[in-house]
């Protein structure tokens, strides 16, 4: 929202970024692409992994238990919804990713955790 408050149109997502998840993600089963939260969200049996997110980087879903270690990595920041910090969901920096390697490794990490959940229901 601005400061005369009207709302501000989300930034609309990265395509590379999509496609560079996308790749990093496709022989995985039950993957699905759903536009949410401004960007594009790719979802392991209808949990979110990871988005190419609308503010830039990567949203990225994660263990919450895991969620205070990997706040320590030079990339990642906390995800905020309505001004409110999301245990378990991070903010990526792409631009501070160094190479492909640690990339795959950061989406790794939200397929990694969207498999360990019950599938939804359709």
């Amino acid at each position: 929202m601005s400061a005369d408050g009207c709302i501000l149109p989300a930034m609309a997502y990265d395509e590379d970024l999509a496609f560079r998840i996308r790749e990093v993600v496709a022989a995985e089963h039950g993957v699905t692409e759903k536009r949410m939260f401004g960007g594009l969200a790719f979802l392991i049996n209808g949990n979110l992994a990871v988005s190419a997110s609308g503010r830039g980087g990567l949203l990225l879903r994660v263990d919450p238990a895991r969620s205070e270690t990997l706040l320590k990595q030079r990339c990642a920041g906390p995800f905020e919804m309505r001004g409110r910090e999301l245990t378990g969901w991070l903010h990526v920096d792409t631009s501070k990713i160094s190479d492909d390697a640690e990339f795959r490794g950061w989406v790794t990490q939200g397929v990694t955790y969207a498999k360990s959940l019950p599938p939804k229901n359709k």
